[in-house]
C-alpha cells in the first residue's frame, strides 16, 4: 500500500486518511483545546472511498497518522458486462466494479472516457470524461 505519514494538525476537511486500512475522505475534524493534563485531540469523521462506510477516529493532534497516495488514471471502457477498463498511459486491460454512484455508472458505455484513482491497491472509477 503506498501511504505517506503526515501529522494529524495538518489535515484539512477534504482530504484522505487511512482508517482500519481503508482510505477514507475527511468530511469532519474537529480540533479541542489542550487541556490541563493533556495534549490537544481531533476528532476525525471520513467517509471509506470504496465502501462508503463512515468511520471517527480521535488522535492527539501532534500524532502522525497514514495518509493515501492517489493516482488519478485515465481509461477507456472496453466493455460494460462485465466492466473493463484499458488505461489510456499502459494500455493495460483490467476489470473493475462497478461504481455506486448512479449518476456515474448510468454514462458508462463502450469507448466512453473515465477518470479512476488507484488507491492501496484497488481502483475505483470516479467520473466520466
Amino acid at each position: 500500500m503506498s501511504t505517506k505519514i503526515t501529522a494529524v494538525s495538518s489535515l484539512k476537511e477534504g482530504s484522505y486518511i487511512i482508517i482500519d486500512g481503508e482510505p477514507c475522505k475527511i468530511i469532519k475534524i474537529e480540533k479541542s483545546k489542550p487541556g490541563k493534563h493533556g495534549a490537544a485531540k481531533a476528532h476525525i469523521v471520513a467517509v471509506g472511498v470504496f465502501d462508503g462506510a463512515k468511520r471517527s477516529i480521535i488522535k492527539p493532534v501532534d500524532a502522525k497518522v497514514e495518509v493515501p497516495i492517489i493516482n488519478k488514471k485515465s481509461a477507456q471502457v472496453i466493455s460494460v458486462n462485465p466492466l473493463m477498463l484499458m488505461d489510456l498511459e499502459t494500455y493495460e486491460t483490467f476489470e473493475v466494479t462497478p461504481p455506486d454512484e448512479e449518476d456515474v455508472r448510468s454514462k458508462l458505455k463502450e469507448g466512453v472516457e473515465v477518470e479512476y484513482w488507484e488507491v492501496a491497491g484497488k481502483r475505483k472509477i470516479m467520473r466520466v470524461k
